[in-house]
């Protein structure tokens, strides 16, 4: 009889196991922030094509600001207490996020012609695969470049709060070039930072839907800074 088993046989191989491993994990992921992109784009087109929508959402801003504290208070939610959820209820907070998230989208639709929506778009998918592919592939630890795209980020925050009342032009333009950098280097360092979770043996299946959460952010701000910079404005 028989026993030797072959050496490339993933039940047998622990590298090869791992790989598998990585791979599902980051499969999800991506999965996870595609459909959330989905979720958002077409919540966001559905409510700029009707006027009662519209109507309630921009001529109320009280609704609009706890439609914003609330999207906050979600993305709080579910990165503080995503490994205590049950994978169910952390999927669904993640999708009402997407949902609601595309009712505020909704305004690039009414801002911006669509043609520069889609080329926009296509941008911004093109510079999120080739930094997510770089964050991947790459060998050195962006634990650094993190840091620091997170104090950029801190700064573009208290910037843009300054400028709601400034109504500077030259300093939006600035906000928005260098909001583009900071999520160019967020991405690398969130898929990075995800792939070394997909590592771990133990890692809580949670983990795919927040990992997707910070993918899904990274790539709509990137969306909204480029769109900024190279959208078309409706007459």
């Amino acid at each position: 009889m028989n026993n030797y088993d072959p050496p490339n046989a993933s039940g047998n191989n622990p590298i090869i196991g791992a790989v598998s491993a990585k791979q599902q994990f980051m499969t999800k992921v991506f999965g996870w922030m595609a459909a959330g992109l989905a979720i958002s784009g077409t919540t966001a087109y559905l409510s700029a094509s009707s006027p009662v929508i519209i109507q309630t959402l921009y001529s109320n801003m009280f609704l609009l600001i706890v439609l914003v504290i609330g999207l906050f208070a979600l993305v709080w939610n579910i990165s503080a207490n995503i490994l205590k959820m049950s994978y169910t209820a952390a999927l669904a907070n993640f999708a009402i996020y997407a949902a609601l998230n595309g009712l505020v989208l909704s305004s690039v639709f009414l801002v911006y012609t669509t043609a520069s929506i889609a080329s926009t778009f296509m941008v911004t998918s093109g510079t999120f695969a080739a930094m997510a592919i770089y964050g991947f592939v790459t060998k050195k630890d962006l634990s650094g470049v993190g840091s620091m795209a997170i104090m950029a980020l801190i700064g573009i925050i208290i910037a843009q709060i300054v400028n709601m009342f400034l109504h500077n032009s030259g300093l939006s333009a600035i906000i928005s070039y260098v909001g583009v950098l900071v999520f160019v280097a967020l991405t690398a360092y969130d898929v990075q930072k995800i792939k070394n979770m997909g590592e771990q043996s133990n890692y809580h299946a949670n983990l795919a839907i927040s990992g997707a959460l910070a993918l899904y952010l990274d790539f709509v701000n990137l969306f909204i800074y480029l769109l900024r910079i190279l959208g078309n404005r409706r007459d």
